[in-house]
């Protein structure tokens, strides 16, 4: 009888373990957190020039990998290869061999923490506005280290912005690109993933912000070759703009090799201040909680950092991005942002 007992329990037993694996695994790349409320008082400087140098270098050595092969030995239907473009591209931007491997947001997150260290402010959890948020209602935000916050042209965000910006956007990327998914469907599927595993389940915060990222990380890569228009921009700006990088003929290798020589080149500088707004700071594009136990939490501690103190903290920036987003700052912003009225 004991055996039988035993025998009954361990299906429930391996089950249980491994979904506390699988957790756990999750929670190791998934991104961080940020408080923006508590850092609202600290003087950065702007780390925008800082971030663009990191990433222009990183996507200078992604098009040169690109173009690193034997001309001698390669047909002229080899040059320029797309797959093997964004392939470099993506090793060069996570500064890993193999670009699955680090695609994640976190890596990225952790890096930028270090790279941009004179310029951040870190934050302990337990100095936070979520530090009553406990291990069963936030496993994950209690495992890491909250991400540092930067002053980015002007807003306030963390480093794991960044990180959302390139990895997720990625995959969003990937949906319209390989998948063929409209923008708005993998919006959808972005807010989905922000209400499970990157958000409400891992650290029982839904963060809008990174929503916002997510887009512009979708444009950025969207405009690597311009695959499709930037529903952001205008007609003339879709049609005159330069994609970041476009196939050129090499005249001096197609002479030196008698036949059409091709390579990447890479077009205009990455610049962050295109892309990042005040919709990226969770201070004025606000969070949402799993539920009213940690929102009374985190609304408790606000009020002890900054009595009075509401979000959104700039309503202008809720008013801007309404303007910028139009018809998808529904699947970006907040409820309170999508309905704050100008005084």
């Amino acid at each position: 009888m004991k055996t039988m007992r035993v025998a009954r329990h361990r299906p429930v037993f391996l089950t249980v373990l491994a979904v506390v694996c699988s957790a756990m695994a999750a929670a190791s790349t998934l991104a961080g957190e940020v408080d923006s409320i508590t850092t609202r008082r600290i003087a950065l400087d702007d780390s925008v020039e800082a971030v663009n140098e990191i990433f222009n270098e990183r996507l200078r050595e992604g098009v040169e990998n690109a173009n690193a092969k034997d001309i001698e030995n390669t047909d002229a239907s080899e040059f320029c290869d797309e797959e093997r473009l964004y392939s470099e591209l993506r090793k060069g931007v996570f500064h890993s061999f193999i670009p699955q491997w680090g695609l994640r947001g976190y890596d990225l997150d952790l890096q930028l923490r270090e790279l941009l260290s004179e310029h951040s402010y870190t934050l302990s959890l337990r100095d936070s506005v979520y530090r009553d948020i406990d291990y069963m209602e936030g496993f994950s935000l209690n495992l890491k280290k909250l991400s540092d916050v930067i002053n980015a042209d002007g807003h306030l965000i963390g480093t794991d912005k960044i990180g959302h910006f390139f990895a997720e956007g990625w995959a969003y990327f990937e949906r319209t690109r390989y998948e063929g998914e409209s923008i708005e469907d993998a919006m959808k599927w972005g807010r989905r993933q922000e209400a499970g595993t990157f958000g409400y389940t891992t650290t029982g915060i839904h963060s809008f912000a990174d929503l916002t990222a997510n887009f512009n990380g979708w444009r950025f890569w969207n405009d690597i070759l311009r695959t499709q228009d930037d529903p952001l921009k205008g007609l003339i700006s879709n049609f005159f703009g330069d994609p970041y990088v476009e196939c050129e003929v090499q005249l001096i290798s197609s002479l030196k090799h008698r036949k059409i020589v091709k390579a990447w080149r890479l077009n205009k500088r990455f610049d962050l201040s295109e892309f990042v707004d005040g919709a990226w700071d969770e201070g004025n594009n606000c969070n949402s909680y799993a539920d009213p136990t940690i929102e009374g939490k985190v609304d408790t501690r606000v009020s002890e950092i900054a009595p009075g103190l509401r979000c959104p903290v700039e309503p202008i920036e809720c008013l801007n991005a309404r303007r910028k987003y139009g018809k998808f700052a529904k699947h970006l912003l907040h409820p309170r942002c999508l309905t704050i009225t100008k005084k």
